[in-house]
Protein backbone atom coordinates (compact mmCIF):
# COMPACT_ATOMS: atom_id res chain seq x y z
CA UNK A 1 0.00 0.00 0.00
CA UNK A 2 0.70 3.94 -0.32
CA UNK A 3 3.27 4.95 2.13
CA UNK A 4 3.61 8.89 1.92
CA UNK A 5 7.16 9.45 2.50
CA UNK A 6 8.64 12.81 4.06
CA UNK A 7 11.89 14.80 3.15
CA UNK A 8 12.98 15.30 6.43
CA UNK A 9 12.57 18.00 9.23
CA UNK A 10 15.60 20.18 7.79
CA UNK A 11 12.81 20.81 4.39
CA UNK A 12 10.19 20.95 6.56
CA UNK A 13 8.42 19.79 3.41
CA UNK A 14 5.46 17.52 2.32
CA UNK A 15 5.42 14.86 -0.15
CA UNK A 16 2.49 12.09 -1.22
CA UNK A 17 3.43 9.26 -2.86
CA UNK A 18 2.02 9.09 -6.32
CA UNK A 19 -0.17 11.99 -7.54
CA UNK A 20 0.76 13.55 -10.73
CA UNK A 21 -0.64 15.84 -12.37
CA UNK A 22 -0.61 16.97 -15.70
CA UNK A 23 -3.00 16.58 -18.93
CA UNK A 24 -1.56 16.30 -21.67
CA UNK A 25 -1.29 18.45 -24.79
CA UNK A 26 1.78 18.70 -27.04
CA UNK A 27 2.70 20.95 -29.87
CA UNK A 28 2.75 18.87 -32.31
CA UNK A 29 -1.27 17.51 -32.30
CA UNK A 30 -1.94 19.17 -35.37
CA UNK A 31 1.72 18.62 -37.18
CA UNK A 32 1.13 14.57 -36.17
CA UNK A 33 -2.19 14.27 -37.04
CA UNK A 34 -3.82 12.85 -33.59
CA UNK A 35 -7.57 13.33 -33.80
CA UNK A 36 -9.01 14.19 -30.56
CA UNK A 37 -12.02 11.44 -30.51
CA UNK A 38 -12.59 11.17 -26.72
CA UNK A 39 -14.19 8.26 -25.42
CA UNK A 40 -17.72 7.99 -25.16
CA UNK A 41 -18.27 7.47 -21.64
CA UNK A 42 -16.49 11.38 -21.00
CA UNK A 43 -18.97 13.21 -22.71
CA UNK A 44 -21.82 11.50 -20.68
CA UNK A 45 -19.64 11.82 -17.14
CA UNK A 46 -20.30 14.59 -14.79
CA UNK A 47 -18.53 17.56 -14.43
CA UNK A 48 -16.43 18.76 -11.53
CA UNK A 49 -18.60 21.26 -9.58
CA UNK A 50 -16.74 24.33 -8.37
CA UNK A 51 -15.81 23.05 -4.87
CA UNK A 52 -15.64 19.05 -4.19
CA UNK A 53 -14.02 16.03 -2.59
CA UNK A 54 -12.13 14.23 -4.70
CA UNK A 55 -9.88 11.74 -2.11
CA UNK A 56 -7.17 8.88 -3.74
CA UNK A 57 -8.18 5.62 -4.62
CA UNK A 58 -5.36 3.27 -5.33
CA UNK A 59 -6.50 0.69 -8.08
CA UNK A 60 -4.95 -2.62 -9.33
CA UNK A 61 -6.59 -5.64 -10.30
CA UNK A 62 -6.19 -7.74 -6.52
CA UNK A 63 -7.74 -4.60 -4.55
CA UNK A 64 -9.25 -1.77 -6.47
CA UNK A 65 -12.74 -3.81 -5.53
CA UNK A 66 -16.03 -1.81 -7.24
CA UNK A 67 -15.93 2.32 -7.86
CA UNK A 68 -19.55 2.65 -8.07
CA UNK A 69 -19.38 0.64 -4.62
CA UNK A 70 -16.80 3.03 -2.74
CA UNK A 71 -19.42 5.60 -4.32
CA UNK A 72 -22.76 3.95 -2.27
CA UNK A 73 -20.94 3.46 0.72
CA UNK A 74 -18.80 6.84 0.85
CA UNK A 75 -21.71 9.17 -0.56
CA UNK A 76 -18.32 10.79 -2.83
CA UNK A 77 -19.19 10.97 -6.25
CA UNK A 78 -15.58 12.07 -7.35
CA UNK A 79 -12.10 10.31 -7.13
CA UNK A 80 -8.32 10.46 -7.75
CA UNK A 81 -7.13 7.64 -9.49
CA UNK A 82 -3.33 6.57 -8.52
CA UNK A 83 -1.03 6.22 -9.97
CA UNK A 84 0.05 6.09 -14.13
CA UNK A 85 3.48 5.74 -14.02
CA UNK A 86 6.09 4.87 -17.39
CA UNK A 87 5.70 1.07 -17.94
CA UNK A 88 8.53 2.46 -20.75
CA UNK A 89 8.82 4.58 -23.06
CA UNK A 90 5.59 6.52 -23.42
CA UNK A 91 3.84 3.81 -22.37
CA UNK A 92 2.05 4.08 -18.99
CA UNK A 93 0.96 1.50 -16.53
CA UNK A 94 -1.36 1.77 -13.42
CA UNK A 95 1.58 1.75 -10.79
CA UNK A 96 0.43 -0.98 -7.88
CA UNK A 97 -0.80 -3.87 -10.10
CA UNK A 98 0.92 -2.97 -13.70
CA UNK A 99 -2.32 -2.70 -15.12
CA UNK A 100 -2.79 -1.70 -18.39
CA UNK A 101 -4.62 1.94 -18.62
CA UNK A 102 -7.50 0.26 -19.54
CA UNK A 103 -8.08 -1.85 -17.28
CA UNK A 104 -10.45 -0.85 -14.96
CA UNK A 105 -12.69 1.08 -17.81
CA UNK A 106 -15.92 -0.62 -16.86
CA UNK A 107 -15.86 0.79 -13.09
CA UNK A 108 -14.93 4.17 -14.44
CA UNK A 109 -18.27 3.83 -16.97
CA UNK A 110 -20.21 2.53 -13.92
CA UNK A 111 -19.32 5.48 -11.61
CA UNK A 112 -19.98 7.87 -14.59
CA UNK A 113 -23.04 6.31 -15.08
CA UNK A 114 -24.24 6.81 -11.34
CA UNK A 115 -22.97 10.50 -11.61
CA UNK A 116 -19.22 10.43 -10.56
CA UNK A 117 -16.28 10.91 -12.08
CA UNK A 118 -12.57 10.58 -11.62
CA UNK A 119 -9.16 12.58 -12.03
CA UNK A 120 -6.56 10.56 -13.43
CA UNK A 121 -3.09 11.12 -11.57
CA UNK A 122 -0.07 10.50 -12.69
CA UNK A 123 3.55 10.66 -11.51
CA UNK A 124 4.10 10.47 -7.47
CA UNK A 125 7.31 10.07 -4.98
CA UNK A 126 8.15 6.19 -6.37
CA UNK A 127 7.05 5.45 -9.84
CA UNK A 128 8.74 7.88 -12.46
CA UNK A 129 7.39 10.18 -14.29
CA UNK A 130 6.27 9.81 -17.69
CA UNK A 131 7.70 12.54 -19.33
CA UNK A 132 11.33 11.59 -17.78
CA UNK A 133 10.79 8.28 -19.84
CA UNK A 134 9.27 9.85 -23.07
CA UNK A 135 11.76 12.30 -24.48
CA UNK A 136 9.76 14.05 -27.69
CA UNK A 137 6.77 16.46 -27.49
CA UNK A 138 4.54 15.16 -29.94
CA UNK A 139 4.95 11.65 -28.42
CA UNK A 140 4.36 12.84 -24.86
CA UNK A 141 1.21 14.54 -26.30
CA UNK A 142 -0.32 11.37 -28.19
CA UNK A 143 0.61 9.67 -24.74
CA UNK A 144 -1.51 11.56 -22.91
CA UNK A 145 -4.55 11.76 -25.19
CA UNK A 146 -3.95 8.11 -25.14
CA UNK A 147 -5.21 7.94 -21.69
CA UNK A 148 -7.71 10.47 -22.03
CA UNK A 149 -9.25 8.34 -25.32
CA UNK A 150 -8.78 4.93 -23.29
CA UNK A 151 -10.31 6.16 -19.90
CA UNK A 152 -12.89 8.91 -20.84
CA UNK A 153 -11.40 11.16 -18.08
CA UNK A 154 -10.85 14.79 -19.03
CA UNK A 155 -8.87 15.61 -16.12
CA UNK A 156 -5.87 14.86 -15.27
CA UNK A 157 -3.54 15.19 -12.34
CA UNK A 158 0.42 15.35 -12.14
CA UNK A 159 2.20 14.78 -8.70
CA UNK A 160 5.81 16.09 -9.27
CA UNK A 161 8.20 15.60 -6.52
CA UNK A 162 11.60 14.52 -5.61
CA UNK A 163 13.74 14.34 -8.48
CA UNK A 164 11.74 15.04 -11.00
CA UNK A 165 11.47 18.20 -10.37
CA UNK A 166 15.37 18.94 -10.82
CA UNK A 167 14.51 18.10 -14.06
CA UNK A 168 13.53 20.78 -15.72
CA UNK A 169 13.73 19.42 -19.69
CA UNK A 170 10.78 17.09 -18.68
CA UNK A 171 9.16 19.73 -16.89
CA UNK A 172 9.03 21.85 -19.80
CA UNK A 173 8.65 19.38 -22.06
CA UNK A 174 5.22 17.76 -20.37
CA UNK A 175 4.39 21.64 -20.01
CA UNK A 176 4.54 22.02 -23.92
CA UNK A 177 2.50 19.05 -24.74
CA UNK A 178 -0.22 19.76 -21.63
CA UNK A 179 -0.38 23.10 -23.59
CA UNK A 180 -1.01 21.80 -26.95
CA UNK A 181 -3.52 19.08 -26.05
CA UNK A 182 -5.67 21.99 -24.44
CA UNK A 183 -5.34 24.24 -27.51
CA UNK A 184 -6.43 20.80 -29.43
CA UNK A 185 -9.12 20.10 -26.49
CA UNK A 186 -10.09 23.18 -23.71
CA UNK A 187 -12.23 20.52 -22.08
CA UNK A 188 -9.21 19.19 -20.60
CA UNK A 189 -8.56 19.86 -17.12
CA UNK A 190 -4.82 20.09 -15.89
CA UNK A 191 -3.83 19.72 -12.33
CA UNK A 192 -0.60 20.16 -10.68
CA UNK A 193 -0.33 18.41 -6.64
CA UNK A 194 3.13 19.45 -5.05
CA UNK A 195 4.80 18.99 -1.83
CA UNK A 196 4.38 22.54 0.38
CA UNK A 197 6.19 23.92 3.88
CA UNK A 198 4.35 25.29 6.44
CA UNK A 199 5.01 28.79 4.86
CA UNK A 200 3.84 27.92 1.12
CA UNK A 201 5.42 26.22 -1.91
CA UNK A 202 9.36 25.63 -1.76
CA UNK A 203 11.06 28.44 -4.62
CA UNK A 204 14.18 28.45 -6.53
CA UNK A 205 15.14 26.69 -9.41
CA UNK A 206 14.02 22.74 -9.81
CA UNK A 207 11.13 23.70 -7.11
CA UNK A 208 7.67 23.44 -6.72
CA UNK A 209 7.06 27.20 -7.58
CA UNK A 210 9.47 26.98 -10.58
CA UNK A 211 6.90 24.18 -12.08
CA UNK A 212 4.47 25.98 -11.86
CA UNK A 213 6.25 29.43 -13.64
CA UNK A 214 7.26 27.11 -16.30
CA UNK A 215 3.67 25.81 -16.90
CA UNK A 216 2.28 29.38 -16.95
CA UNK A 217 5.02 30.46 -19.45
CA UNK A 218 4.38 27.82 -21.49
CA UNK A 219 0.55 28.27 -21.64
CA UNK A 220 -0.87 25.38 -19.75
CA UNK A 221 -4.62 26.47 -18.27
CA UNK A 222 -3.93 24.84 -14.41
CA UNK A 223 -7.45 24.76 -12.79
CA UNK A 224 -6.05 23.42 -9.74
CA UNK A 225 -2.73 23.12 -7.63
CA UNK A 226 -3.19 20.72 -5.24
CA UNK A 227 -0.77 20.70 -2.12
CA UNK A 228 0.32 18.19 0.09
CA UNK A 229 -0.82 19.02 3.58
CA UNK A 230 1.42 16.13 4.82
CA UNK A 231 4.37 14.76 6.38
CA UNK A 232 6.13 18.34 7.31
CA UNK A 233 8.23 16.82 9.56
CA UNK A 234 8.94 19.51 11.98
CA UNK A 235 7.03 18.26 15.07
CA UNK A 236 3.84 20.54 15.05
CA UNK A 237 0.82 20.34 14.83
CA UNK A 238 -0.31 18.72 11.50
CA UNK A 239 -3.46 20.78 11.24
CA UNK A 240 -1.49 23.92 11.66
CA UNK A 241 0.96 23.13 9.33
CA UNK A 242 -1.95 22.41 6.94
CA UNK A 243 -3.99 26.24 7.31
CA UNK A 244 -0.67 27.99 7.48
CA UNK A 245 0.95 26.18 3.98
CA UNK A 246 -2.85 27.14 2.75
CA UNK A 247 -2.06 30.71 3.32
CA UNK A 248 1.28 31.37 1.56
CA UNK A 249 0.28 28.75 -1.12
CA UNK A 250 -2.74 31.06 -1.53
CA UNK A 251 -0.83 34.77 -1.69
CA UNK A 252 2.12 32.81 -4.04
CA UNK A 253 -0.94 31.63 -6.26
CA UNK A 254 -2.44 35.51 -6.63
CA UNK A 255 1.05 36.82 -7.11
CA UNK A 256 1.77 34.09 -9.77
CA UNK A 257 -1.48 34.58 -11.68
CA UNK A 258 -2.53 38.03 -10.75
CA UNK A 259 -5.58 36.92 -8.84
CA UNK A 260 -7.34 37.80 -5.70
CA UNK A 261 -6.58 35.70 -3.15
CA UNK A 262 -10.03 34.58 -2.92
CA UNK A 263 -9.89 33.29 -6.62
CA UNK A 264 -6.63 31.64 -5.50
CA UNK A 265 -8.05 29.49 -2.91
CA UNK A 266 -11.08 28.82 -5.35
CA UNK A 267 -7.60 27.15 -7.64
CA UNK A 268 -6.55 25.39 -4.70
CA UNK A 269 -6.65 21.56 -3.55
CA UNK A 270 -5.85 20.65 -0.52
CA UNK A 271 -4.19 16.72 0.75
CA UNK A 272 -3.51 15.68 3.68
CA UNK A 273 -2.58 11.54 4.87
CA UNK A 274 -5.73 10.46 6.74
CA UNK A 275 -4.79 9.33 10.22
CA UNK A 276 -1.26 8.32 10.89
CA UNK A 277 1.68 10.49 8.81
CA UNK A 278 5.02 8.63 8.39
CA UNK A 279 7.11 11.62 10.64
CA UNK A 280 4.49 10.64 13.32
CA UNK A 281 2.21 13.65 13.02
CA UNK A 282 -1.42 12.35 13.69
CA UNK A 283 -4.12 13.94 11.21
CA UNK A 284 -7.18 12.88 12.85
CA UNK A 285 -10.87 13.25 11.91
CA UNK A 286 -11.60 16.12 14.48
CA UNK A 287 -8.78 17.67 12.32
CA UNK A 288 -10.07 17.07 8.80
CA UNK A 289 -13.30 18.74 10.44
CA UNK A 290 -11.95 21.50 11.26
CA UNK A 291 -9.53 21.79 7.56
CA UNK A 292 -12.93 20.98 5.76
CA UNK A 293 -14.14 24.24 7.66
CA UNK A 294 -11.48 26.31 7.23
CA UNK A 295 -11.47 25.21 3.04
CA UNK A 296 -15.23 25.96 2.79
CA UNK A 297 -15.03 29.12 4.58
CA UNK A 298 -12.09 30.29 2.62
CA UNK A 299 -14.05 28.87 -1.03
CA UNK A 300 -10.92 25.86 -1.31
CA UNK A 301 -11.37 24.15 -4.72
CA UNK A 302 -10.46 20.65 -3.88
CA UNK A 303 -10.54 18.46 -0.47
CA UNK A 304 -8.76 15.46 -0.59
CA UNK A 305 -6.61 12.56 0.88
CA UNK A 306 -4.43 9.65 1.00
CA UNK A 307 -6.28 7.07 0.56
CA UNK A 308 -9.75 5.99 0.59
CA UNK A 309 -9.86 2.23 0.89
CA UNK A 310 -6.11 1.42 3.08
CA UNK A 311 -6.42 4.55 5.35
CA UNK A 312 -10.38 5.36 5.19
CA UNK A 313 -12.32 2.22 4.93
CA UNK A 314 -10.80 0.85 8.61
CA UNK A 315 -12.83 4.45 10.11
CA UNK A 316 -16.08 3.70 8.59
CA UNK A 317 -15.17 6.13 6.27
CA UNK A 318 -15.07 8.88 8.57
CA UNK A 319 -12.87 11.17 6.46
CA UNK A 320 -14.93 10.41 3.30
CA UNK A 321 -17.88 12.15 5.19
CA UNK A 322 -16.55 14.58 6.54
CA UNK A 323 -14.63 16.40 3.55
CA UNK A 324 -17.75 15.57 1.31
CA UNK A 325 -19.60 18.32 3.27
CA UNK A 326 -17.51 20.73 0.53
CA UNK A 327 -18.68 18.77 -2.84
CA UNK A 328 -21.36 21.01 -4.72
CA UNK A 329 -21.17 24.10 -1.71
CA UNK A 330 -20.84 27.22 -3.55
CA UNK A 331 -18.75 29.43 -0.77
CA UNK A 332 -15.99 31.87 -2.40
CA UNK A 333 -18.16 32.70 -5.22
CA UNK A 334 -19.77 35.64 -4.61
CA UNK A 335 -22.13 34.72 -1.61
CA UNK A 336 -25.10 36.85 -0.74
CA UNK A 337 -28.77 36.30 -1.92
CA UNK A 338 -29.29 34.05 -4.75
CA UNK A 339 -31.90 32.94 -7.44
CA UNK A 340 -31.87 30.15 -10.25
CA UNK A 341 -32.84 29.49 -13.28
CA UNK A 342 -32.31 29.45 -17.19
CA UNK A 343 -31.35 32.62 -19.13
CA UNK A 344 -32.87 33.41 -22.05
CA UNK A 345 -32.40 35.59 -25.06
CA UNK A 346 -33.20 36.44 -28.23
CA UNK A 347 -35.58 33.99 -29.53
CA UNK A 348 -35.79 32.66 -26.89
CA UNK A 349 -32.68 30.65 -27.03
CA UNK A 350 -31.16 29.73 -23.27
CA UNK A 351 -27.63 30.85 -22.15
CA UNK A 352 -25.74 27.19 -21.99
CA UNK A 353 -22.75 26.02 -21.03
CA UNK A 354 -20.93 24.11 -23.95
CA UNK A 355 -20.88 20.64 -23.68
CA UNK A 356 -21.33 21.12 -19.34
CA UNK A 357 -17.67 21.38 -19.16
CA UNK A 358 -16.50 22.96 -15.67
CA UNK A 359 -12.97 23.77 -17.42
CA UNK A 360 -11.84 27.55 -17.44
CA UNK A 361 -12.16 29.04 -20.89
CA UNK A 362 -15.30 26.76 -22.08
CA UNK A 363 -17.26 28.92 -24.34
CA UNK A 364 -20.76 30.14 -23.27
CA UNK A 365 -22.89 30.12 -26.39
CA UNK A 366 -26.80 30.47 -27.20
CA UNK A 367 -28.44 26.94 -27.40
CA UNK A 368 -32.26 25.57 -27.46
CA UNK A 369 -33.64 25.34 -24.21
CA UNK A 370 -33.30 21.99 -22.77
CA UNK A 371 -33.60 22.05 -19.00
CA UNK A 372 -29.61 20.57 -18.23
CA UNK A 373 -27.70 21.80 -15.29
CA UNK A 374 -25.39 23.20 -18.49
CA UNK A 375 -28.63 26.23 -18.35
CA UNK A 376 -28.69 26.60 -14.48
CA UNK A 377 -27.47 29.82 -13.52
CA UNK A 378 -27.38 31.19 -10.40
CA UNK A 379 -27.95 35.39 -10.18
CA UNK A 380 -26.33 36.32 -7.08
CA UNK A 381 -26.38 39.82 -5.39
CA UNK A 382 -23.12 40.71 -6.14
CA UNK A 383 -23.78 40.49 -9.82
CA UNK A 384 -22.48 37.54 -10.71
CA UNK A 385 -23.62 34.73 -13.05
CA UNK A 386 -22.92 31.39 -12.16
CA UNK A 387 -23.39 27.60 -13.80
CA UNK A 388 -22.31 24.60 -12.32
CA UNK A 389 -20.55 26.73 -9.99
CA UNK A 390 -18.04 28.62 -12.40
CA UNK A 391 -18.78 32.11 -13.51
CA UNK A 392 -19.90 33.55 -16.70
CA UNK A 393 -17.12 35.75 -17.98
CA UNK A 394 -15.50 38.29 -20.15
CA UNK A 395 -12.22 36.94 -21.78
CA UNK A 396 -9.46 38.21 -20.58
CA UNK A 397 -11.15 41.03 -18.67
CA UNK A 398 -11.16 42.25 -22.29
CA UNK A 399 -13.18 45.57 -23.25
CA UNK A 400 -13.44 45.87 -27.15
CA UNK A 401 -16.20 45.04 -29.05
CA UNK A 402 -16.40 41.41 -30.11
CA UNK A 403 -14.52 39.93 -27.08
CA UNK A 404 -15.93 36.70 -26.20
CA UNK A 405 -17.75 35.64 -22.96
CA UNK A 406 -16.76 32.27 -21.45
CA UNK A 407 -16.44 30.10 -18.27
CA UNK A 408 -14.09 30.91 -15.28
CA UNK A 409 -12.92 30.02 -11.74
CA UNK A 410 -15.34 32.78 -9.59
CA UNK A 411 -12.59 35.50 -8.39
CA UNK A 412 -14.63 38.19 -7.90
CA UNK A 413 -13.37 41.03 -10.81
CA UNK A 414 -14.90 43.39 -13.15
CA UNK A 415 -15.01 40.47 -15.38
CA UNK A 416 -17.55 38.68 -13.99
CA UNK A 417 -19.83 41.07 -12.99
CA UNK A 418 -23.03 42.11 -14.82
CA UNK A 419 -25.76 44.18 -13.88
CA UNK A 420 -29.25 43.34 -15.23
CA UNK A 421 -30.72 46.58 -17.11
CA UNK A 422 -34.22 48.05 -16.76
CA UNK A 423 -34.55 47.31 -20.60
CA UNK A 424 -33.28 43.74 -20.03
CA UNK A 425 -30.03 44.09 -21.13
CA UNK A 426 -26.82 42.29 -19.04
CA UNK A 427 -24.28 45.41 -18.61
CA UNK A 428 -20.54 44.33 -17.79
CA UNK A 429 -19.53 47.83 -16.24
CA UNK A 430 -16.04 47.21 -16.21
CA UNK A 431 -15.78 47.10 -19.97
CA UNK A 432 -19.25 49.34 -20.24
CA UNK A 433 -20.50 46.63 -22.82
CA UNK A 434 -23.11 44.42 -22.72
CA UNK A 435 -23.57 40.74 -23.21
CA UNK A 436 -24.36 40.22 -27.10
CA UNK A 437 -25.99 37.31 -29.28
CA UNK A 438 -23.53 37.50 -31.79
CA UNK A 439 -24.89 38.45 -35.38
CA UNK A 440 -28.15 37.43 -34.16
CA UNK A 441 -26.59 33.61 -34.26
CA UNK A 442 -28.79 30.44 -34.31
CA UNK A 443 -28.13 27.75 -31.64
CA UNK A 444 -24.49 27.13 -30.97
CA UNK A 445 -23.40 30.66 -31.47
CA UNK A 446 -20.90 31.94 -28.34
CA UNK A 447 -21.85 35.05 -26.92
CA UNK A 448 -19.54 38.31 -26.69
CA UNK A 449 -19.84 41.52 -25.46
CA UNK A 450 -20.45 44.59 -27.38
CA UNK A 451 -21.42 48.09 -27.02
CA UNK A 452 -24.87 48.68 -25.47
CA UNK A 453 -27.75 49.42 -28.41
CA UNK A 454 -30.57 48.38 -26.94
CA UNK A 455 -31.40 45.98 -29.28
CA UNK A 456 -32.92 42.17 -29.01
CA UNK A 457 -30.13 40.56 -29.04
CA UNK A 458 -28.66 42.18 -26.00
CA UNK A 459 -32.14 41.75 -24.08
CA UNK A 460 -32.00 38.54 -21.18
CA UNK A 461 -33.96 37.39 -19.06
CA UNK A 462 -32.25 36.29 -16.15
CA UNK A 463 -34.15 34.22 -13.00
Amino acid sequence: MFKARGRGAAAATSTLRAKTLALAAGTALAASGLGLATAGSAAAASSFPAHYAAPYLQISTSDSGDMAADMAATGLKYYTLAFLIPQSGCTPEWEDGGDSVGAFNSQISSLQAAGGNVIVSFGGADGGELAQTCTSVSSLTAAYLNVVNTTGATRLDFDIEGGVLSDTASTTRRDQALAALQAEDPSVQVDFTLAVAPNGLPTGTGSEYALLQDAKNQGVKVSVVNIMTMDFGNGQNALNDAESAAQGTASQLAGLYGISTSAAYNMMGLTPIAGQNDDNEDFTTANASTLESFAAGNGVGELSFWEVDGYDKGTGYQYSSIFNKITGTTSGGGGGTTTTGTVTGYEGLCLDDRSASTANYNPIQVYTCNGTNAQQWTATSSNTLQVLGMCLDVDAAGTANGTLVDLYTCNGTGAQTWVHQSNGELLNPNSGKCLDDTGYGGSGTQVQIWACADTSNQQWNIP
